[in-house]
């Protein structure tokens, strides 16, 4: 579906400026770090996958001093910027981290992590499935991806404007997984203890070709491998804004973005973690736990 080659050379070409873009980045790497706070595990060894110019990387090292901490991204350009940022940072394919002359090794490393590159995934369960095989037993993976509800506004004011316009919409904006489906695929990717919540960020623009601007400068924007048919017209984007402006500005002028950011976390299986119950091995029958739930919610009980 995405061409990567694409997709790496639109990164090349923003590497220079994309600080100036990061913000939905830094957001998404601290609400990442913050997450990584919530365990009592310590990680000798970590991995940024995807890094750009290194914002995650930055901050993990800074919150985890003595971990030894590398980083990797598909565009060279970006990798370059995070090396001079600080981080240790090599070009690498985030989609076939196992695979290639800058591979990660299987069952070496003690955490992954890796925010807003993952919905760039054509086989996102074979690239899951790498990550887990890449850590140690007790290995931590979490990451954090747009998922589907990203950019609804934009989406429908887009798609009303050309379908009015031509008779007809093409795709102009990547298909995003949704939450039900990151479950599933976390366990289809053999991670233990799986855990998969959505988190949902609103940005207000003075206009819509602002909004276009910013995903411009993150390097967010399509990259199909097959591209629409025709180009977006001039006519086609000015109509956008008016229904974009009309159906969704606030009492400001001001218009709403939405983000929907799926964060993953998963543990590489290990024989002393919490295993479930065998099946029959339950004490107490589903009936009578319902009794005992409905007798304590009485006034009596």
């Amino acid at each position: 579906m995405f061409d990567r080659a694409r997709l790496r050379a639109r990164r090349d070409r923003r590497a220079a400026n994309f600080d100036e873009y990061d913000f939905l980045k830094r957001h998404v790497s601290n609400q990442i770090i913050e997450r990584l706070a919530d365990t009592a595990h310590s990680f000798a060894t970590g991995f940024d996958l995807g890094c750009h110019t290194g914002t995650l990387a930055r901050a993990l090292a800074e919150a985890h001093p003595d971990m030894t901490l590398r980083a990797g991204d598909l565009s060279p350009l970006m990798a370059k910027r995070a090396r001079a940022n600080g981080v240790d940072a090599i070009t690498l394919d985030e989609e076939t981290p196992l695979i290639g002359p800058n591979a990660l090794e299987r069952g070496q490393l003690d955490l992954i992590i890796s925010a807003l590159s993952l919905h760039w995934i054509n086989d996102l369960p074979g690239t899951l499935a790498q990550i887990r095989a890449s850590l140690r037993p007790d290995g931590l993976f979490l990451g954090a991806l747009l998922g589907a509800g990203t950019l609804a506004e934009l989406r429908h004011a887009l798609s009303e404007a050309e379908t009015e316009l031509t008779g007809g919409a093409a795709p102009r904006l990547s298909p995003l997984p949704r939450l039900q489906d990151m479950a599933s695929l976390m366990q289809r990717a053999g991670f233990a203890l799986p855990v998969v919540d959505i988190d949902r960020l609103t940005v207000h623009y003075a206009s819509p070709f602002k909004l276009l601007e910013d995903l411009g400068g993150m390097a967010e924007r399509a990259a199909f491998a097959s591209p629409a048919g025709r180009s977006l017209s001039q006519r086609v984007l000015m109509r956008m804004a008016e229904i974009y402006i009309e159906e969704f500005a606030d009492e400001r002028g001001k218009v709403p973005a939405t983000f929907q950011i799926i964060h993953l976390s998963g543990w590489a299986p290990a024989p002393h973690q919490p295993q479930p119950k065998k099946r029959g091995s339950a004490t107490i029958s589903l009936a009578e736990g319902i009794a005992v739930a409905k007798k304590s919610n009485t006034p009596e009980g």
